[in-house]
């Protein structure tokens, strides 16, 4: 069921419309290093292999995770001979974020001579996992994950090809959509594996049991993971109690660290809450130290308690402002002298110099000469 060509692709209308960068890079036969970023199943290997027919070039793939330093001289040697024959290489490296610095840094001298237009594909955030020279050499185009509508139109396409479109209930295509996650490749595998389990009717309920229970696309330590927590972070920021408690759950069904979840709120109740409600650090560090204690899957309930309760309390940001003023003003300032009538005086000459002059141990004592540095007096923090 794989396109062919750019109209056959169905989703992806922002880098595909006329006028649209891969419309213009097929139209004008000029190929392009790209990075291809972009969820699972939305279609990176797909356009790499239509544009690749699109410039008239050979189409060679390499997969980060098997190949090695050997697999690229072979495509590099065979580039040039490609070369001698005035024939053009695309180059598809799938996964390109698994290549270390060293293996990316090969590729540079091959894209700069033209030698062999590189394509790569990678589920994480290239700014961290691509080198800058490679990047800057190559354009990044950002893949969506592919709508429910997207999904369907594709499951609609497959069964017309294969003319069973009688056999899946409108009900069926629609949980098919849903469990897909906007990937394509999950979406047509579950339709094969429930045509394969009744050939007479596909119900959801045949789906169902075809599907098992969709793994949440969410990796502990790549993109999603940050931006799951920002969102769920924003959200209690905002008082949003409902978008809270949804990217809470997102986060533990897909087997985050609780105490990570935790850890954050303690860091929220000061950041966010602050002098508004002194009482939500208590509460939070209490939460963080449930979850030690306690573990998974009960920590559920704290966790959901405390995050309604932080996405509940009023905000203040004064503690965290005046934080980053004093920070400013210490480094602008790291050599001001200490007043000298705040000065510890232990000794007989101390106190004869003036050190501590006039200070009174007394409780909201407010010396006549201030407490800040000369130089700081009219500076103000909170």
């Amino acid at each position: 069921m794989r396109p062919t060509t750019l109209d056959e692709v169905i989703g992806q209308t922002h880098l595909l419309n006329d006028g649209e960068i891969l419309r213009q890079i097929v139209k004008r036969k000029e190929p392009v290093s790209l990075i291809l970023w972009g969820p699972p199943g939305s279609g990176k290997t797909t356009l790499a292999r239509i544009i690749a027919e699109g410039v008239e070039a050979e189409f060679i793939e390499l997969s980060a995770v098997t190949s090695g330093k050997k697999d690229v001289e072979k495509v590099i040697e065979h580039a040039r001979q490609n070369w001698n024959l005035q024939l053009r290489t695309v180059l598809f490296v799938d996964e390109i974020h698994r290549f270390n610095k060293a293996q990316q840094d090969a590729f540079l001298p091959h894209v700069e001579s033209g030698l062999i237009t590189l394509i790569g594909a990678t589920t994480e955030n290239p700014s961290f996992e691509v080198i800058n020279p490679l990047l800057s050499r190559s354009r990044v185009l950002v893949l969506q994950p592919l709508t429910k509508d997207e999904i369907i139109n594709i499951l609609k396409r497959a069964l017309k090809e294969l003319d069973k479109a009688k056999l899946v209930t409108p009900k069926a295509l629609d949980y098919l959509a849903e469990l897909s996650g906007g990937d394509a490749r999950v979406a047509l595998g579950n339709l094969e594996l429930s045509l394969s389990m009744n050939e007479s009717k596909v119900t959801p309920e045949v789906v169902k049991v075809a599907a098992q229970k969709r793994v949440p696309g969410y990796d502990k330590k790549g993109e999603m993971h940050y931006n799951v927590i920002s969102a769920f972070i924003k959200s209690m920021r905002g008082s949003n109690v409902d978008a809270t408690l949804y990217y809470l759950a997102r986060m533990i069904d897909a087997g985050e660290d609780a105490k990570f979840i935790a850890r954050r709120m303690v860091i929220f109740a000061s950041e966010d809450i602050g002098l508004a409600g002194n009482g939500a650090l208590g509460l939070a560090l209490n939460a963080f130290q449930a979850v030690e204690r306690i573990g998974m899957p009960e920590s559920s309930y704290i966790l959901f308690h405390v995050a309604t309760a932080l996405a509940k309390s009023e905000k203040s940001r004064a503690t965290t402002d005046a934080m980053y003023a004093a920070q400013s003003l210490a480094k602008q300032y790291p050599d001001a002298q200490v007043p000298i009538h705040l000065r510890n005086a232990p000794t007989k000459l101390m106190k004869d110099l003036g050190y501590a002059k006039d200070y009174k141990w007394e409780a909201d004592f407010k010396h006549n000469k201030g407490f800040l540095p000369d130089e700081l007096s009219d500076k103000k923090i909170f």
